[in-house]
């Protein structure tokens, strides 16, 4: 239980520190360039900013903290791009970019070891209830109205989810799903949709009765510049037995 509260202070801690670092860019962007010794370039100090308050208020929001942390490992990497760029030009002063460059580099280690525990911290948490729960992103290049589509008819889901042998529907509203589970056996339980928005997203959970309590939601969002659709899924399984007892897939 503590080293769960500590992971969680220290998330907390990154959080608030992304967002008052995003704000010192975005209203003072000159004097922050003079501090780390950078040429003053405001609008390059705005972008940056605005990706500090955004992985900031990702963080805080309590909702899948995980990409807004590797976020800050990934905007680590660009500053310290950034920092080494600068160094080349004549108008930086080299003594405070190298403070700068060292002050990112112990942050950006810090984002890592945050990033690991508590992605140990959610794998334990999900060990301990019995839940089994997957979040997979992938862009597909195709319109969000065709991915809902083809998501949309739950009789497609066993061609590309190994574990399952067949969904079909029994109503406007339900499917009877059957999956593979350990030592040749399967497991059998009845699902609803609970939101049906076209284009945007579905989610559905089991019935009472089933061999299985499951869930799942998929989102689908518009790729930057038209490239596609981000679809974003998200799963829960309790199997009977816990983890011990969930499918493979």
């Amino acid at each position: 239980m503590e080293q769960s509260q500590a992971v969680r202070q220290l998330v907390q801690a990154l959080g608030w520190f992304s967002v008052g670092l995003g704000i010192a860019q975005l209203l003072a962007p000159r004097a922050f360039a003079r501090s780390i010794g950078v040429p003053q370039r405001p609008g390059l100090l705005h972008a940056v900013g605005a990706r500090e308050v955004a992985c900031g208020i990702g963080i805080l929001s309590r909702r899948q903290r995980a990409p807004w942390l590797w976020a800050r490992v990934a905007g680590d990497a660009m500053d310290l791009a950034l920092v080494g760029a600068a160094t080349r030009s004549v108008l930086s002063q080299r003594p405070r970019l190298a403070v700068a460059a060292a002050a990112i580099a112990g942050v950006a280690a810090i984002d890592v070891l945050a990033g690991m525990r508590y992605r140990q911290q959610q794998a334990r948490m999900g060990e301990e209830s019995g839940v089994l729960r997957i979040e997979k992103s992938l862009v597909i290049n195709r319109s969000p109205e065709e991915c809902y589509r083809f998501w949309r008819d739950f009789e497609n889901f066993p061609s590309f989810m190994r574990h399952l042998e067949s969904v079909r529907f029994t109503g406007e509203n339900r499917s009877h799903w059957q999956a593979r589970a350990p030592a040749g056996t399967s497991v059998e339980w009845d699902a609803e949709l609970s939101a049906d928005q076209p284009g945007r997203r579905l989610a559905w959970h089991s019935l009472p009765g089933s061999d299985i309590d499951h869930s799942g939601s998929v989102r689908f969002e518009s790729a930057p510049r038209g490239h596609g659709t981000i679809v974003r899924v998200e799963l829960q399984y309790s199997p009977p037995g816990g983890t011990a007892g969930v499918m493979t897939s």
